[in-house]
């Protein structure tokens, strides 16, 4: 590891800023295509996703979700009937996040041939950056071909009177804590503020949900999804409030209270607010290089900032607004990584016959998992997106209990799966699938969506019996007998 005692001043081929696991990967693919590379991390390396997000978050729900699970096995029912060992359960969680340690995340660094400077950095105009390191040195450093700025994002609050003194929860400390809130006030109703929800419901927390959106959970998924995990929540216990804004806090004597718009109280041990994110680009010098300090980085599909002459500026992962998420983001870093190589070569950046420098599944096939329960599994359109761009598309429902397999995982199975075919050019434009154990349907939707797989040909793809795969089977049939329907034949 580099210090401010060690290097006052080095040229590296790239320098990144940001080490979480976009950062890494895209230093790794620098150094394995045999540039020089430099990363740059002001906090744990591996980043949000590692510490306060990804690792965490599904270490408290995979217990939650296991449990739920269980209550619906004849035979496990009885033996899953009892609370769970919230104590265990924290242990795991901060096995799972390393107890905040990144050792090995620096090991790996080293091992890959990156070096690591621990300190803030900031641009200070074309290929320079700037760092203040831990130690209160000051090194600068200069990129020969590239600096990837990959400092993702932070929990956006509301400004709202009390907050600050009020010491609110963001995901950041609803991964982290280390003991079980006896009421949990849970403000927003997307992916963070549900699987937070039914995690802290599942370990003891009496949970009320105040979602502003009177659409209710989910707004962006297909409406099944958020009606679904819904249900599941009032059925453990959690208070679901739709239409509420909360308009002021202050906290007595350890106790939040919370007012609302209309001037109901209510009270609680702590508070979570889940409303969005930003970019945290506010202090990374981007005046120095013409951008805007707080605003989101626009890229082209090589993840180079547009506006920045010189082809040398990148912003990878959830920065430039693409699609936030852990995986997306490596997939940038994948792709930027590969067309920084191969711009320092002088080779060509496009016409690959694998595609290596343009990123487009982070646009046209994004999946994404809510690990509640039931889980949602969702990639490419919804429906509403498809009446929204103007996609002819038919809207392909099953009801997954209908499914020999889903009766297999649990009895009593509840859950929906949406099918979107695209009628122009007769392949899957997007798929939706609501219920225990729908996480693994989606990478073969991933795979229909992203290879554009005609729809005659999916009938070739056989799904084993009885898995709850069979629901691909079920929509083809749904989809054909549609078509009769309306043909007449």
């Amino acid at each position: 590891m580099k210090t401010a005692d060690t290097l006052a001043r080095s040229t590296y081929d790239v320098v990144v800023i940001g080490g979480g696991p976009v950062g890494e990967n895209v230093a790794d693919r620098a150094a394995a295509a045999g540039l020089s590379a430099v990363l740059v991390e002001r906090e744990l390396l591996g980043g949000e996703c590692s510490y306060w997000a990804c690792e965490p978050s599904k270490a408290l729900l995979r217990p939650v979700v296991a449990r739920a699970d269980a209550l619906r096995v004849p035979g496990l029912d009885r033996a899953a009937a009892g609370p769970l060992d919230a104590a265990a359960v924290l242990a795991h969680r901060d096995a799972m996040a390393t107890y905040w340690k990144d050792e090995g995340q620096v090991a790996w660094l080293e091992s890959v041939g990156v070096d690591l400077i621990r300190g803030h950095a900031r641009l200070a105009g074309p290929r320079t950056v700037e760092v203040r390191t831990a130690e209160g040195g000051g090194v600068t450093l200069t990129a020969r071909h590239a600096v990837a700025v990959c400092t993702g994002t932070e929990a956006a609050l509301p400004d709202l009177p009390g907050l600050d003194a009020v010491r609110p929860w963001t995901s950041r400390e609803a991964t982290s804590a280390d003991a079980v809130p006896g009421r949990l006030a849970v403000v927003g109703g997307g992916v963070v503020a549900v699987e937070m929800a039914t995690a802290w419901q599942g370990l003891g927390s009496r949970v009320t949900m105040l979602v502003r959106d009177a659409a209710g959970l989910l707004p962006r998924m297909e409406p099944f999804a958020g009606e679904l995990v819904a249900d599941h929540l009032r059925e453990a216990g959690a208070d679901l409030r739709f239409g509420a804004s909360v308009a002021s806090l202050t906290r007595e004597n350890g106790e939040v209270r919370i007012t609302l718009a209309d001037g109901e109280e209510l009270m609680a041990d702590e508070i979570l607010f889940a409303t969005g994110r930003t970019p945290r680009t506010l202090d990374v010098g981007l005046e120095t290089v013409g951008l805007t300090p707080g605003d989101w980085l626009h890229v082209d599909d090589e993840c180079r900032v547009t506006g920045v002459a010189g082809d040398w500026l990148y912003a990878v992962g959830d920065i430039n607004n693409r699609a936030l998420m852990t995986h997306q983001g490596k997939y940038q870093a994948r792709i930027a990584g590969a067309a920084i190589a191969a711009r320092a070569k002088g080779e060509p950046v496009d016409g690959t016959p694998w595609g290596a420098h343009a990123a487009t599944a982070d646009t046209v096939a994004v999946p994404q998992v809510v690990f509640t329960h039931p889980e949602i599994a969702t990639v490419g359109l919804t429906a509403r997106e498809a009446e929204r761009t103007g996609r002819r598309v038919t809207v392909v429902d099953y009801d997954l209990s209908r499914v020999a397999g889903a009766h297999q995982y649990a009895a009593g199975y509840r859950g929906r799966a949406r099918m979107l075919v695209d009628e122009d050019r007769g392949t899957v434009a997007g798929a939706t699938f609501a219920g225990p154990g729908v996480a693994e349907l989606l990478h073969s939707a991933t795979v229909a969506v992203t290879g554009a797989t005609p729809i005659d040909r999916l009938w070739h793809a056989v799904p084993a019996f009885p898995t709850i795969g069979e629901v691909w089977l079920r929509l083809l049939e749904t989809y054909r007998d549609g078509r009769k329907g309306r043909t007449g034949s």
